[in-house]
């Protein structure tokens, strides 16, 4: 079973709470320590500090250490800044592994965030970041009782919308309760006193009848949706919706991703920047762009006594290589691609580095002639699941109501399914994604498709990989190691971080790092 698997039946039976803990244990989700602005008091006298990649890691480190007094320079592979905080508009380009390359032709305003799409409320430093940099932000909808659950095998494959699954479930699961209250079967854990309370608790809870029933009238349809909604004059008669049977919902398993909501980290609020994810790199890159070398392929990190050298290579032309010097250095780099890098660190430094593998994901982005989801369907904003290889459909959090050209985030999905996917051309892939995505949207689709365009992670060349996969035994054995400082080299980035996959992650990573860095600075 995939940890993700298990994690949502964690959280279907015994709620987010404990899908949270589950979370934790396993190293993916934390709240951010963070406790406000950094400070790094004491003079470094000059010291200079050479940063290996201008991901949000990199940014916060050649932010804060500039204004601390180093003498600080980044270099950074691809052409601009951010890293996996990136964002695809109409023009831009890209190529991955192989020498494939494809091109956005989205209608401008239009967007996918290949990386990072949502900030939580609770990652506090990556907020404060945006808030001193002035990035605008707008609400993130991470759940949309409109949207729709997806069983290809349920309900004749059918989409169902999440509020009906979620209140026939709870209605369900809130009479079989109500019955055993009536029978006196939770004697132990009710007294004679509470189950008046509880029962009535339950009725209101669950929309249940005098007769303790989850059934078909007001109470429900107020629920689940009605088939026709209240509405004026003569011909403004609601007409209830009939529930479906607990049996059959309990077995169509869609039940399986009704606590999104309620994880820890998807509780509202949830933000994105207006505009798409990398104008938070935007802003960074206003401040410390002056101190980047772009374009720069690191290919050797050597250390000695004095200093650090790093030999470079232009991504994109080659040439002879370059050399790059420093008192110390701060390598953001991922670990996928830092284990093939020639670097002189001590061997358990080393091990640590080669330790977590990286996620395979990726995103598929589809143009639509029309906002059909708003226009049809009036889904605003959340996500539809399913459990089709292209995992979810996603709705875009921002323009309502415009009209014109429209882009859905068509596919997110992990693992073998992301190779299946990136083994298939472009072109294929999203005629693929329209084919799944029909079994959901099925009269407008096909009919509405325009463009789109697709980032599989495993196969970005800077990153190879969406984030580091920790075990718990992997971390006990390496994280430490990870996180120290060797000679004069330091590691920064989600990887060295218990809040893998996160921008938070980064940024705390880069906080704690420099800041270990300085006090040995000021001290020496």
């Amino acid at each position: 079973m995939s940890r993700r698997n298990l994690l949502n039946l964690i959280g279907t039976a015994a709620g987010g709470a404990a899908m949270y803990q589950a979370m934790t244990s396993l190293g993916h989700a934390a709240e951010s320590t963070y406790t406000g602005p950094i400070k790094l008091d004491g003079d470094p006298k000059g010291a200079s500090v050479l940063i290996l990649g201008a991901g949000l890691a990199g940014l916060v480190a050649a932010l804060e250490l500039r204004k601390a007094g180093y003498k600080v320079q980044v270099l950074e592979y691809h052409e601009r800044a951010g890293g996996r905080n990136w964002t695809l508009r109409g023009g831009d380009k890209f190529t991955e592994l192989g020498g494939i390359e494809q091109k956005c032709e989205f209608e401008r305003g239009n967007y996918i965030n290949p990386g990072p799409w949502r900030i939580p409320y609770n990652h506090h430093a990556i907020l404060d970041y945006c808030k001193r940099l002035g990035v605008a932000m707008e609400p993130f909808v991470q759940v949309n009782y409109n949207a729709y659950m997806h069983n290809k095998d349920a309900f004749g494959g059918k989409p169902q919308r999440f509020r009906h699954i979620y209140s026939d479930f709870q209605g369900g699961v809130t009479e079989l309760l109500s019955k055993a209250v009536n029978q006196d079967k939770l004697e132990e854990a009710v007294t004679k006193e509470d189950k008046e309370v509880l029962l009535a608790a339950l009725r209101q809870w669950g929309a249940l009848d005098a007769n303790y029933k989850y059934a078909k009238n007001g109470l429900t349809s107020d629920r689940r949706g009605y088939d026709r909604d209240p509405g004026g004059g003569l011909s403004g008669e609601p007409v209830n919706s009939e529930p479906f049977s607990f049996k059959d919902v309990v077995k169509s398993r869609l039940w399986n991703r009704m606590q999104t909501g309620g994880v820890y980290e998807f509780q509202s609020a949830i933000f994105q920047p207006v505009g798409g994810m990398d104008m938070i790199a935007k802003a960074f890159q206003r401040e410390v762009g002056r101190l980047i070398k772009f374009n720069a392929k690191v290919t050797t990190i050597k250390q000695d006594n004095r200093g650090v050298t790093v030999t470079y290579v232009d991504a994109k032309k080659g040439g002879r290589p370059q050399t790059a010097t420093a008192d110390y250095c701060l390598c953001t780099i991922p670990l996928s691609v830092l284990s093939q890098i020639d670097i002189n660190v001590g061997s358990a430094m080393k091990a640590a580095i080669d330790a977590p593998p990286y996620a395979a994901s990726i995103k598929i982005g589809l143009q639509f002639k029309r906002r059909f989801w708003e226009e049809d369907e009036q889904i605003y904003g959340g996500i539809s699941y399913t459990n089709l290889p292209i995992a979810m459909i996603q709705y875009p959090s921002s323009n309502f109501f415009r009209t014109g050209k429209g882009v859905l985030l068509a596919a997110y999905t992990f693992g073998a399914n992301a190779y299946e996917w990136t083994a298939l051309p472009p072109a294929e892939r999203l005629k693929k994604a329209v084919e799944f995505g029909a079994q959901i949207h099925p009269q407008q689709y096909q009919k509405e498709f325009e463009n789109g365009i697709s980032v599989g992670w495993h196969r970005e060349p800077a990153t190879l990989g969406c984030y580091a996969v920790w075990t718990d035994a992997a971390r006990k054995q390496h994280y430490n190691n990870l996180c120290a400082m060797d000679g004069r080299i330091m590691l920064a980035g989600e990887h060295a971080s218990y809040l893998p996959a996160w921008q938070e992650g980064s940024v705390l990573s880069a906080l704690d790092a420099i800041s270990r860095l300085h006090k040995r600075v000021v001290a020496r």
